[in-house]
């Protein structure tokens, strides 16, 4: 789910990975563990670089990582999300229950089954999907609920869970933002079929790629022969699939960031500390929490800036670039409200003021482990002179 920023009326900033001047705080900054290059010299040494040995080594990892006994990779969040969904024979006459509050690759990946969108209205505590609103919008032809678990903190999901077992319905979890966090404990891809990103921007990455977590044998299956045209051996065709494999180049870039993992948690939520610590108070701003029961890990630190703020969001925006701090809107509108959306038969435009609320006045901050001490204190000292009274 690669994160593009501001469109319209909003300033002109690149919100994706990026090389800058040392005077610019980025929104995002990758960085690869020692040992990576090595591992990547490894695999153009073998001459194994399509998929091969490196990505069942990521798949392993992956599959300790989130306490599943099946991950199969793929070669970007989207394809994880359309696996998952083919897996579960979603497709025309079925619909998905979603958030219109994220990027549009969650609604692509459900049109490309053929099956029609409604959407669920999303709380501004977690940014997702609110239980009673998706309760409100299930329906006799529902079959997937789809929650986004954004900016790195889980949906209500014993909630949505509770509802999806009452009514038979299968979830679709959009993890793309959350590798690691945990609802009550469990792992984000544990209460349904987990699709994860490892776009150039991710708390994990490989540039492209992606991922479906499941418990499922059946699913994980499905996944692994659908990723390669439908093939479960070598010309022996199970169904009309596609090519969605990931190569071992990518696998090798990411492996590392795997073990390095619980530091790089460790370091966004001392960053995202810092920012709650020296922001509280700031008049017109609302700052991201770590509800009860959720781990958070920190992909985003979003806060809303309010109608009674000094400045708005979009002015806030520019003034903060002024001062050498990229920021990201994430997202400037619901995601069905875009002129290729209108009038399709398969989008339900939904009543979703929280969502289109949220929208106006969102702004991600950077939290990103590459962050010093000064810029910290920098953002700090910029966001509230620029908005304290």
């Amino acid at each position: 789910m690669p994160e593009l920023s501001g469109l319209h009326s909003l300033p002109t900033f690149w919100s994706g990975p990026m090389t800058t001047s040392e005077a610019l705080i980025p929104i995002s900054a990758v960085e690869f563990p020692q040992g990576t290059e090595d591992l990547v010299l490894s695999v153009l040494r073998s001459g194994q670089i399509a998929q091969g040995p490196m990505v069942e080594r990521l798949e392993q990892a992956f599959s300790l990582l989130l306490g599943l006994n099946h991950v199969v990779a793929v070669n970007s969040g989207t394809a994880a999300i359309q696996a998952a969904l083919e897996s579960v024979s979603l497709g025309p006459g079925d619909e998905v229950v979603t958030s219109p509050f994220t990027f549009v690759a969650t609604l692509s990946a459900a049109l490309s089954t053929g099956a029609t969108v409604r959407f669920a209205d999303i709380s501004e505590d977690d940014f997702s999907i609110r239980p009673d609103s998706v309760q409100s919008v299930l329906g006799p032809r529902t079959k997937v609920i789809l929650p986004v678990h954004l900016f790195g903190q889980p949906a209500a999901m014993t909630e949505i869970k509770s509802l999806a077992t009452t009514s038979s319905i299968t979830i679709v979890e959009d993890a793309a933002q959350a590798h690691g966090a945990t609802c009550n404990g469990q792992p984000v891809g544990q209460w349904g079929i987990g699709c994860l990103s490892l776009y150039a921007t991710k708390n994990l990455t490989c540039g492209e790629g992606g991922l479906v977590a499941t418990n499922d044998g059946a699913v994980a299956e499905f996944v692994r022969a659908f990723r390669n045209h439908g093939m479960s051996q070598r010309y022996e065709y199970e169904m009309a699939g596609t090519n969605f494999r990931l190569t071992d180049l990518q696998a090798a870039l990411c492996l590392p960031q795997i073990e390095a993992y619980p530091q790089t948690l460790a370091t966004r939520r001392r960053n995202a500390e810092r920012l709650t610590r020296g922001l509280a108070g700031t008049p017109g701003l609302q700052l991201p929490r770590e509800l009860e029961g959720r781990g958070h890990v920190w992909h985003q630190y979003t806060v809303l800036v309010d109608h009674s703020a000094r400045l708005d969001r979009n002015e806030l925006v520019s003034r903060l670039l002024e001062s050498g701090i990229q920021c990201g809107v994430y997202y400037p509108k619901p995601v069905f409200d875009y002129p290729c959306f209108d009038n399709h038969p398969r989008v339900v435009d939904t009543d979703v003021p929280m969502a289109r609320s949220v929208s106006q006045r969102c702004l991600s901050l950077p939290v990103h482990p590459k962050l010093s001490l000064s810029e910290l204190d920098h953002i700090i000292e910029s966001v509230t002179s620029l908005l304290d009274d």
